[in-house]
């Protein structure tokens, strides 16, 4: 099954399949029933400790990316939870942040696709 991510803030499209919100905090300007999510996974997201000293800075992309992951490999039940969902059909995780290239469900997408680790010396994933 594909994994796509996408700004909650695009249209729906009919490839989504199911469409789930990775985002601890509900986007601003957006009604629940204007984002035509399936599920909200806030558990799934950054720790509100982790969000507030990323603060969506370029600059603290790499070290964002490893401590992401660690909060993921120790939320066990919220990883297994996801995968359960985005085992049925395809998907898109749904996110708010602005910075299309420097966002967690980027992250979040490559760790199920477990591609758990970072190229060394550089701020890029390996690819996939």
């Amino acid at each position: 099954m594909a994994v796509h991510i996408k700004r909650i803030y695009e249209a729906k499209e009919d490839k989504d399949g199911i469409r789930i919100l990775v985002d601890r905090l509900w986007p601003r300007g957006l009604s629940k029933q204007d984002a035509s999510v399936d599920l909200w996974l806030k558990e799934i997201a950054p720790s509100p400790a982790l969000r507030r000293w990323f603060g969506h800075d370029p600059a603290k992309w790499t070290e964002f990316q490893r401590r992401y992951r660690r909060e993921l490999e120790k939320n066990a039940s919220a990883v297994e939870e996801l995968e359960r969902q985005i085992g049925k059909s395809d998907a898109t995780l749904l996110y708010a942040a602005k910075d299309l290239q420097h966002n967690h469900a980027i992250v979040l997408q490559r760790f199920l696709g477990k591609d758990r680790s970072i190229a060394p010396g550089t701020d890029k994933m390996p690819p996939t």
